[in-house]
């Protein structure tokens, strides 16, 4: 058997394609051919080939997505052509015939591509004598089985266990297994020592390699975990500004839309959350809500009703306190926004959340000047936070209420604008202290 199998790291079916050993002139040797040899060499180390040698050009096919014509071009000599066949269309072929045709160190790899489609609910047990890259793949499959029934410590285990087993053959899918560790260990552990520990690994792993989406996630995690540490620690956000930078960088919102979009939003709460105190308050606040409206392109309120509606809340805070010559105009914007998230925001599943929409919204309207309906959205607010016993909500709300009575008494007056000079609307604005990936509502 071939010693190097490129499979694992590539998503799959390409991914799991495998490269036979041949006497066969018609699959090429790659012992006579170097060309095949530095192709398969890169492909396990997360690299396309600039140009595909002959004998893989069902895989450049299957690469670049075109399966019917990597079925087609599947050679008949290929000593694993069933099994390769049936990865590409399973409806080739029934999985005891494609196991007849492979040696015991790869017959797990059935089992594998049936535990991913989904046509096993077990995943394939570990036997003696397997290929360290099918050992490894068989111990993923085992760690994603034990994520739903509540057991992430053991999955990091099988995925630590797993990178090592790939570490000298497969170092690509040696470095996506340790990052999904580090993953499973910060999500799902609170383990943010040793995920970042792995996270950084894994990038390292995978430096200059074609896994661009596997880069991006890696960095997107790592953005997130700085950025939560600057938020508490009451940090710097330029860490995590890069990872999310990078991530963009890596993908499109055609590649991989939730993540660039996500990655879209967080960026910008990391902007909003900095401390603005120079010059370059407005330009920062500009990119704040450019990544927003980047974000808004993906996440809509039809199919992602939570992220929608905290990018739409970030979005209005931001142009509420963002300085601008149309400032009007983008007070008029944040109240539209405010209205589109109320009308989603039931009080009796989500007061607290309906309230802080309601308070920002008035605070949005008094600025305008329209005091009469932003009292009403304020007094609403009120009777919510009052209902929850969030107390320093309902202070910060009468302050405002207030501060509006002050106004527009006689003897205090407007000020040159006509507009509310709001000494307390700083406690309501949304987003600006916010944590990724969190509602930001506020």
């Amino acid at each position: 058997m071939r010693s190097v199998q490129p499979i694992g790291a590539f998503p799959f079916p390409a991914g799991l394609l495998l490269v036979p050993d041949s006497g066969d002139a018609a699959a090429g040797d790659a012992a006579s051919d170097p060309e095949l040899a530095a192709a398969v060499a890169g492909l396990a180390a997360g690299r396309l080939p600039a140009r595909w040698p002959a004998a893989l050009a069902a895989h450049g096919l299957a690469h670049a997505g075109e399966i019917e014509a990597a079925l087609a071009a599947v050679a008949d000599g290929d000593a694993y052509a069933a099994y390769n066949r049936w990865v590409l269309d399973p409806g080739t072929a029934d999985q005891a015939a494609v196991a007849a045709t492979l040696p015991p160190e790869l017959l797990a790899l059935v089992d594998v591509v049936r535990f991913t489609n989904g046509e096993l609910d077990e995943p394939p047990a570990l036997g003696d004598g397997a290929a360290d890259v099918v050992a490894a793949l068989v111990l993923a499959t085992q760690a994603a089985h034990r994520l739903p029934h509540a057991d992430p410590e053991s999955a990091v285990a099988l995925l630590k266990q797993g990178a090592a087993r790939a570490d000298a053959t497969a170092p690509a899918l040696a470095a996506i297994l340790r990052g999904n560790a580090g993953t499973i260990a910060y999500e799902q552990l609170g383990d943010t020592d040793s995920a970042v520990a792995g996270l950084q690994a894994a990038l390292q792993g995978l430096a200059d390699t074609h896994l661009l989406l596997n880069r991006a996630e890696l960095h997107y995690q790592l953005g997130t975990i700085e950025h939560e540490r600057a938020v508490a620690a009451g940090g710097a956000l330029q860490g995590a500004m890069h990872h999310y930078y990078t991530t963009l960088q890596l993908i499109t919102a055609d590649d991989a839309p939730y993540l660039w979009a996500s990655a879209q939003m967080n960026l910008s709460a990391a902007y909003l959350a900095s401390p603005m105190a120079g010059a370059s308050d407005q330009l920062r606040m500009g990119i704040a809500i450019q990544a927003l409206r980047a974000a808004l392109q993906v996440f809509s309120r039809e199919r992602y009703p939570a992220e929608w509606a905290t990018a739409t809340v970030n979005l209005a805070g931001a142009l509420v306190y963002t300085p601008s010559v149309k400032q009007g105009d983008n007070l008029v914007e944040a109240v539209e926004l405010y209205e589109q998230v109320l009308e989603v925001r039931d009080r009796h599943s989500d007061p607290i959340g309906r309230a802080r929409v309601l308070a920002s919204q008035g605070n949005a309207l008094a600025h305008l000047g329209i005091f009469d309906q932003a009292k009403a959205k304020l007094h609403e607010a009120r009777f919510l936070f009052e209902e929850q016993l969030d107390h320093d909500a309902v202070l910060t709300v009468r302050s405002l209420l207030d501060e509006i009575v002050k106004q527009t008494t006689p003897e205090h007056g407007r000020d040159g604008s006509g507009r509310l000079a709001m000494a307390g609307a700083d406690g309501l604005r949304a987003g600006a202290a916010a944590n990724p990936a969190e509602a930001q509502d506020g």
